[in-house]
């Protein structure tokens, strides 16, 4: 997944969860953060940051804040709609995972919600779904999900739940948006319903997938892909309990 038309500049400061004020070629430049998460370690004053042009000048906001400089880790990118692109071309590359694809559906309907990914491995009457987190917050080179309360993913894990149920192959992927860290587990500090409701999910026949990345400042691109056991994503002593 790559960006054209991608400027480097530094952070200034996040005015609100929607806009940050940058420093672009010496003068001060409102941009837009496609990221309504905190990203408190990340958009810290003095960052580098790297901006996708629109070309646009009759937009409000010409340019998107897509990743930052972490200091000691590399470029993380908080592009919110960059996970499910890069997972889209991971997919479409036949990495083996699901074994040979037969055919790809992005924002699958299913019911009253949608699902990421549907997809329909060839000769095989497996029904996969497959949900799509992107995860930017790294403690001690260990990824954690969310970086703020998620109602919305906590929504997407029960209906995840209700469709393993009904015989569907059921999946959590987490996107690992920076480098250097192949695992992920839950946020429960931030929000522990989402904990809970991930552990529920598990035990209702979800399985989590771990995808790390390599990152620039103008790419996304997936390089691996590990399943989470229960033991991986809640490690004692911090097991919710359902």
């Amino acid at each position: 997944m790559k960006y054209n038309n991608i400027r480097e500049a530094e952070f200034i400061s996040r005015p609100n969860r929607f806009v940050a004020e940058v420093l672009l070629d010496g003068e001060a430049e409102t941009v837009h953060v496609k990221n309504t998460g905190r990203c408190r370690e990340l958009l810290i004053p003095g960052s580098r940051v790297s901006l996708f042009d629109s070309g646009n000048s009759a937009r409000k906001t010409r340019y998107d804040l897509v990743s930052v400089y972490k200091k000691g880790l590399g470029w993380v990118n908080i592009d919110s709609q960059a996970p499910n692109a890069a997972m889209l071309e991971w997919l479409e590359s036949s990495p083996g995972f699901f074994g040979e694809i037969d055919a790809i559906h992005p924002e699958y309907t299913r019911g009253g919600s949608r699902v990421d990914f549907m997809l329909h491995p060839k000769s095989s009457g497996r029904k996969i779904l497959i949900e799509v987190k992107g995860c930017t917050l790294e403690i001690g080179g260990i990824g954690y999900f969310p970086d703020a309360p998620t109602e919305r993913g906590v929504k997407h894990l029960r209906e995840l739940a209700d469709a393993a149920g009904e015989g569907f192959e059921c999946y959590i992927a987490f996107v690992i948006a920076l480098p250097k860290v192949v695992k992920v587990v839950p946020n429960i500090e931030t929000h522990r319903e989402f904990g809970r409701a991930l552990c529920d999910a598990l035990n209702a026949g979800v399985r989590a997938l771990c995808l790390p990345c390599e990152v620039t400042p103008d790419s996304l691109r997936i390089i691996g892909v590990s399943e989470a056991l229960r033991t991986d994503l809640f490690p004692e002593p911090h097991m919710p309990q359902s």
